[in-house]
């Protein structure tokens, strides 16, 4: 048969291969991660390769008998077969040019791939050569991939000819993403998962390209349990956390409760909705289930780091050190170790080290801007975050600290931009809202900043500092009943929360509470409070000069009022924004006890 013919035959048997997306056959699954882990592995590709390898591990092994045979050969693969065993040797060793110089003229579709493979590789190896060589890492750089053109050319024949194959595919859609060809290379990838629904990378790479859950609807998939992995990646990144554990859960209960991937995967989406303690345990089981293992190890730092475990964060340190030392990622795990001890320099240097490394390596941009923040180095912090943005654009983090140095720099409007694509892209954290609400204060636009403080507040402030901040603004514009509200409700949440009562801003609070109980005439609750202010050294004298008045106000025989004793109600600007509402009661200043 013709080489179109063979392609077909083989694309039909890998697209019935991948089943629907049932996880009933454990056996027929694990026999098709073997076999697409050893034809990644013949053409170079060694993540996908690996992501097969490691999936399939965590299934039974199979008996002899059940084993999956090798690739069957073609004619084409039989006549180009010494040129591309040596060409594959040239390509492990990295010798890039030298492996395509072998494989001209081949005319299988592995050869073919491994050539295209090869001279892609070879403009990416130039391409970092001379950014490493001639920039600091922080230097914006026109440095192209000058193959990138030859290829996109070359390849688009081959797919009107409809003469790639999945690996192929996948190919294009590399490199026409390089050449931000977006909407191309979406669909190219979407193509190579149908044509090979078990290669990881095409799957992998349409991740990076999906922006939005509406970008996903559009979008259509093979009906194969890859799918089910793809949809728990896509979640996870798009901050969709629910649905992602869900998905990861299901596929625990399929049978890959083994998986490191898989537990890996969680711990990361425990740490974007902050359950830091489910986090940390995870990473801990998961270092002792793959004690070798530097994947995802940075992330698990970020986690040591905001509870400042300092032994734990320096022997990971050290443990990575041992194991690889010149690996991104335990060059931005060292990073993280000296900011945690304020050594913000040689924290800057090691995620500079990364970067060289690997300069397409989201986390260590990010981590490098918020170094260069605290060491007051805006300038190089916005260039920082700007390439973490070209990295991912969804990198919350990435778009907040633009906000933050923007911020610094009295530049609100710049600010009031990166903080708004922060929240849009994670909306139920009071982090961005209360930024916001901040910006837009600035700004004088105090609606939109009540409303934003207000939401924070609705959503649960991790800071709590959402209603003080409310509270003033209510001062600010003399709405004292709002304003009493808001300190109630601020200084109930505190104490309920069992925290410590340095927090800043209660004294802040009773001090309004006194004087605002006071003019409504409302002696004991005035006096309640101002006895409340003597505990706090910064409003001590005001609530004893406070309690002398009250008493000689009782003294002269004025009474307490009863006309605003009633509990306090949400404003209904407030009320009218959607926003859930809640009901205060009056504050019981008994169970209050500093």
């Amino acid at each position: 048969i013709g080489r179109a013919g063979a392609m077909a035959a083989a694309v039909t048997m890998v697209v019935m291969a991948a089943g629907g997306g049932d996880f009933s056959d454990l056996r027929e699954i694990k026999k098709q991660l073997l076999n697409v882990a050893e034809r990644s592995r013949e053409r170079g590709l060694q993540h996908s390769g690996k992501w097969a390898a490691e999936l399939a591990f965590a299934l039974e092994p199979l008996p002899l008998n059940e084993l999956p045979p090798p690739p069957e050969l073609t004619e084409e693969d039989a006549r180009d077969l010494d040129a591309y065993t040596l060409a594959k040797s040239y390509f492990d060793l990295k010798e890039y040019d030298r492996a395509a110089y072998f494989l001209q003229g081949c005319k299988s579709q592995k050869a073919y791939f491994l050539y295209m493979y090869s001279r892609y590789l070879s403009g990416e190896k130039k391409k970092d050569d001379e950014t490493v060589d001639s920039l600091g890492p922080l230097e914006k750089g026109q440095v192209k991939n000058e193959a990138l053109r030859e290829l996109r050319v070359e390849l688009s024949k081959k797919h009107k000819a409809q003469e790639l194959d999945g690996f192929g595919l996948y190919l294009y859609g590399v490199v026409l993403r390089k050449l931000d060809l977006v909407k191309e290379a979406i669909d190219v990838f979407v193509e190579a998962a149908h044509v090979l629904p078990l290669h990881w990378g095409a799957w992998l790479e349409l991740c990076n390209l999906i922006t939005d859950k509406e970008m996903l609807k559009f979008l259509s998939l093979p009906d194969t349990w890859m799918k089910e992995f793809f949809l728990a990646h896509i979640y996870t990144e798009l901050q969709l956390i629910e649905e992602a554990l869900q998905k990861y859960q299901s596929l625990i209960d399929a049978g890959f409760s083994k998986s490191t991937y898989i537990i890996s995967q969680i711990a990361v989406a425990y740490h974007n909705i902050r359950d830091i303690d489910k986090a940390l345990s995870i990473f801990n089981e998961l270092r002792k289930q793959d004690p070798y293992r530097i994947e995802n190890m940075d992330t698990f730092s970020n986690l040591l780091y905001v509870r400042s475990m300092k032994p734990e964060l320096s022997y990971l340190a050290h443990n990575l050190c041992e194991i690889d030392k010149y690996r991104v990622e335990t060059c931005c795990v060292i990073g993280n170790y000296y900011s945690l001890r304020s050594q913000h320099e040689k924290a800057a240097l090691y995620f500079q080290r990364a970067l060289k490394l690997n300069p397409r390596y989201l986390g260590a941009w990010t981590l490098m801007g918020h170094e260069y923040m605290e060491m007051k180095n805006t300038s190089a912090a916005i260039q920082a975050y700007r390439h973490a943005i070209e990295v991912n654009k969804r990198d919350y983090r990435a778009w907040y600290g633009l906000g933050q140095t923007y911020e610094i720099l009295k530049m609100p409007f710049y600010c009031l931009y990166y903080y708004r694509r922060a929240h849009q892209l994670r909306p139920n954290d009071s982090r961005m809202l209360v930024a916001l609400g901040e910006c837009y204060e600035k700004l004088n636009q105090l609606v939109e900043a009540k409303k934003c403080y207000w939401r924070a507040y609705a959503v649960g402030d991790v800071e709590k500092m959402a209603l003080v901040k409310l509270a003033k603004l209510h001062e600010q514009l003399n709405e004292s009943e709002q304003a009493a509200q808001c300190y109630i409700k601020y200084i109930q949440d505190i104490y309920s929360c069992g925290e410590v009562v340095e927090h800043l801003e209660v004294s802040t609070a009773f001090r309004y509470l006194a004087q605002y109980y006071f003019k409504c005439k409302l002696w004991d609750e005035a006096s309640a409070c101002a006895q409340k202010c003597c505990a706090f050294n910064d409003t001590r004298e005001e609530g004893k000069a406070l309690l002398r008045q009250i008493l000689q106000l009782r003294n002269q025989g004025e009474t307490s009022s009863t006309d605003v004793a009633a509990p306090f109600f949400l404003p209904a600007s407030l009320s009218a924004n959607n926003t859930p509402t809640r009901r205060v009661s009056p504050l019981n200043l008994s169970s209050v006890t500093p």
